[in-house]
């Protein structure tokens, strides 16, 4: 991977939400920053938005660690074998070939920042 030869400068607005893999019933992720050629070096920075009742499957990452910053809403995460109710402030550090989900259990919508970054 090749980093940007330029600065980015993008305004969420003009970037689609989509419904990846694993993800259900309306949980949504707008990709700002990608980890891909022409894009970062490193970084996979999105932001998600999971309707009530939206959730990710449980999954793992072979070479990939994720940090979940959690902005609005409540939900629980899944983390090894431990489930955590998560809401406003809560940030999750999320290592390499650790099972987790998450879950939006509340009335409102589930908004959070997610960070990735290959090891």
């Amino acid at each position: 991977m090749t980093a940007a030869s330029e600065a980015v400068l993008r305004n969420a607005a003009t970037v689609t939400w989509i419904e990846g893999p694993g993800h259900h019933g309306g949980a949504l992720s707008k990709i700002l920053v990608a980890a891909e050629p022409g894009g970062s070096r490193l970084v996979d920075y999105r932001i998600s938005s999971y309707a009530p009742g939206a959730h990710v499957a449980r999954h793992k990452h072979e070479a990939k660690e994720q940090i979940y910053h959690v902005l609005e809403g409540e939900g629980l995460l899944e983390l090894g074998e431990a489930t955590h109710v998560v809401r406003a402030g809560d940030v999750a550090l999320i290592p390499p070939h650790v099972p987790h989900a998450l879950q939006n259990t509340g009335l409102g919508r589930l908004v959070f920042i997610v960070v990735t970054v290959p090891l």
